[in-house]
């Protein structure tokens, strides 16, 4: 079993052979952490938490006389305020006699194999062979809450998932204020900070920072996960890099308003929580009433942020993603958005999908304009069942057909969370929208936010998208969600719930997704959120992949997909190649580097490739035959970083891929700006047999690119050379110099 307690001191031991997290029990049932990372043979508990009185640190009575105990310095496992620990609780609940002190001790506890379901939530999951878990009873002294802390270690990667339920056992009525899903106090503050920043169309930008001394929080009140901020955090060691160092991590399976805050006190001490946003959060919780919090999970490794996001991608691909395409290789596609946007005719996307199959396209995706009279983006969300005739006589099912006809899949573009003011169902329920009374709607993208803390509507959505997908056999929906929430409030709750709304508007995302999606297991489904808003844990329980960004621009999406890459497998990325001048930043990038970025997720085509020219469409035709050819190892091998657009020159990128039985190592290189008389980069590659030989059977680039193309292409054509396993990881390879803008760089090796 994985996890053990010791009744002689209490303490209670989870480890897998790798990884170690030890929890304590002090006095009368106070819980404290001792210890979390690598797994050690032996730990001396005794000498584990030194104790010394500290000045303004209160004392329990019982221990007053000691003046050597105090909450504000014990390393607690679920930390509350009042009693005098004055750091960041994880809970905050005003008790039924209105005050807000409260002091949980423990009660019980159970140890089982596998894993138990969150119910309303998404989760990670387990067998009983896979992983082992610890529910810890804590009993409020005024005994009006009880908190089970469950604690779950997987046995195949190194995580450690977490949440917390609190009940009220008493028999008035108790609110939450404040109910987190991840505690951990660490005993010193020698770490750097991580977490990713951005906006919408470039998201995931990754800032590290020494640790300050008082609060910092990385948080979002959007309603959503956001652009702004990734609910992922992480402390690590000073020289961490990508290969060495320690490194703790936590990301949350919840796709709301979030707080991920560190707190390093007088003493340096530090303190890291995770959960639902307690800014404008209060929930009910009448007589044997209950809430359990999202899921946090907590990644130790003292192999740097490669062996971090390892850890990540293995427990997204096997314990989290449920979709029956998880293991399936993702089809080639091309949308017809930038192509086309509302402009479109069943015929133009028949002619529009002829082109790319031809070059080999797998999937034609028909975006936006399809429901209602939606030639902007001013009307008709929420009027699914009503297709618009004059662009689609035949319905979803006619132009759905010939596609199938064309020897190719068809997926379709929805955006079930929003209304827009002038659509047939606001008009017939304009209550259906959140509001709050006395106070005009704000407007964003000419919607409204439905409100899904309501049955009525959830079963409004879920009833009429279901008529949509069942009326044609599509193989791909693309779930969009295009503003945040304003003007939170709910016609159907009473005033003392309304600062639950939020929370429950999510719940009831959950709710939808999960009725549809079950309903229709066969389609592929890609959440998007205007790009990335929404890119989290908890979308890919529902959804095996995410469009990574609005922005396909190759240069910002190099950034973008690597600080992706912190938490996310590759699989989960939408990446597509789109036209140039790129519609977002109207950047000219050659199409092999647009290509050779794109490639590396779930690749796709925004642009209308039968407009290209017989050139260039050979030149996609090739592409696409290529990735087709490399697929397994993208999409279903081990992704490792080895150079950073954020450090270094900050003008150069390269990542690899290698297959699962390490036969086939794909690299990708890119210098953005060329530089006069430019240095030659080498570059050492990873996760190689040492004693294995690699031959080149690939290498692309743009001969163009350099000032005598005739002796670029005699002297710098790598494929059929060899290397060795060891000399391509020590040694390294000499990439090629370039005398032009935006070189991208592709080489695949087959081990011999």
């Amino acid at each position: 079993m994985s996890i053990i307690y010791n009744e002689q001191d209490r303490s209670f031991t989870l480890q897998n052979g790798r990884i170690a997290y030890v929890m304590q029990l002090f006095h009368d049932g106070y819980l404290g952490h001792m210890y979390f990372g690598r797994a050690l043979k032996h730990f001396n508990l005794q000498r584990a938490f030194y104790q010394t009185e500290r000045e303004g640190a209160p004392n329990p009575e019982a221990l007053a006389d000691a003046r050597t105990f105090s909450l504000d310095v014990l390393p607690q496992e679920y930390p509350t305020y009042g009693s005098g620990d004055y750091r960041i609780p994880a809970l905050e609940a005003t008790l039924s006699n209105g005050t807000t002190t409260l002091d949980l001790r423990y009660k019980s506890h159970e140890i089982f194999q596998g894993k138990k379901s969150l119910a309303g939530l998404p989760a990670t999951f387990a067998s009983d062979k896979e992983a082992t878990t610890l529910e810890i009873t804590m009993q409020e002294v005024g005994g009006e809450l009880e908190v089970v802390l469950s604690y779950t270690i997987f046995d195949d990667v190194d995580v450690i998932a977490r949440h917390a339920t609190i009940k009220n056992i008493g028999s008035g009525t108790v609110y939450l204020r404040k109910a987190a899903s991840l505690s951990i106090d660490f005993p010193e503050a020698d770490f750097d900070r991580i977490h990713l920043y951005g906006k919408h169309a470039f998201e995931r930008n990754i800032e590290r920072t020494p640790l300050n001394h008082g609060i910092e929080i990385s948080s979002s009140t959007r309603g959503a996960t956001s652009h702004q901020h990734q609910n992922f955090l992480a402390l690590c060691a000073h020289n961490a890099d990508e290969f060495q160092g320690e490194v703790y991590a936590c990301g949350l399976v919840w796709s709301g308003n979030y707080e991920a805050a560190t707190e390093v006190n007088s003493f340096g001490n530090v303190r890291m929580t995770m959960g639902i946003n307690g800014f404008d959060f209060k929930w009910q919780l009448k007589a044997d009433e209950s809430f359990t919090t999202p899921e946090a999970v907590l990644v130790y490794t003292a192999d740097g942020f490669n062996a971090m996001s390892q850890h990540f991608h293995t427990l997204v691909q096997e314990h989290l993603v449920r979709s029956q395409h998880k293991d399936q290789l993702r089809p080639v596609l091309v949308n017809s958005w930038e192509a086309a946007y509302m402009d479109f005719t069943e015929d133009s996307i028949v002619r529009f999908a002829e082109d790319a199959v031809k070059l080999g396209a797998e999937l034609i995706v028909l975006d936006d304009g399809w429901f209602g009279v939606r030639d902007k983006d001013n009307c008709s969300l929420g009027d699914w069942t009503e297709i618009n005739a004059k662009k689609l006589p035949n319905g979803i099912k006619g132009l759905c057909d010939r596609i199938h006809g064309l020897g190719c899949k068809f997926g379709l573009w929805i955006e079930p969370e929003m209304v827009s003011p002038n659509s047939n169902l606001f008009r017939s329920h304009p209550d259906w929208a959140l509001g709050v009374p006395n106070h005009i709607r704000q407007q964003q993208r000419n919607q409204y936010v439905l409100d899904l803390s309501r049955a009525e509507v959830r079963d409004y959505v879920v009833d009429s998208i279901c008529e949509v997908l069942g009326s044609a056999d599509i193989d791909y929906v693309k779930w969009d969600m295009n503003r945040n929430l304003t003007d939170i409030g709910s016609a159907a709750f009473p005033a003392e719930q309304q600062q639950e709304i939020v929370t429950r508007f999510v719940l009831g995302v959950y709710d939808i997704m999960e009725r549809i999606t079950s309903k229709f297991p066969n389609i592929l489904f890609e959440s998007c959120a205007g790009g990335g808003r929404r890119f989290d844990l908890g979308m890919l329980y529902y959804m095996p992949q995410v469009w990574t960004s609005d922005n396909t621009d190759e240069v910002c999406r190099q950034k973008i997909q690597y600080g992706t890459s912190l938490v996310f497998p590759p699989i989960t990325m939408g990446c597509h190649v789109s036209a140039c001048p790129n519609h977002q930043v109207g950047r000219s990038t050659p199409m092999l580097s647009r290509f050779i970025c794109a490639m590396s997720g779930n690749f796709g085509y925004e642009m209308d490739l039968g407009k290209l020219s017989a050139e260039e469409q050979e030149e996609v035709k090739s592409h696409i035959a290529l990735y087709k050819e490399l697929r397994p190892t993208i999409q279903q091998g081990k992704f490792y970083r080895l150079m950073s657009p954020w450090e270094g020159t900050q003008n150069e990128t390269a990542w690899q891929f290698v297959a699962k039985d390490g036969s086939e190592v794909v690299f990708m290189y890119f210098k953005n700006q060329c530089l006069p008389q430019g240095n030659i980069r080498k570059v050492r590659l990873t996760a190689l047999d040492e004693n294995a030989t690699y031959k080149v059977t690939h290498h692309l680039f743009s001969p163009s690119l350099a000032a005598n193309a005739l002796d670029y292409l005699s002297n710098y054509n790598l494929e059929g050379d060899i290397f060795g396993g060891d000399e391509l990881m020590h040694f390294g390879i000499n990439m090629d110099k370039v005398d032009r803008d935006f070189a991208g760089h592709l080489l695949v090796f087959k081990k011999q």
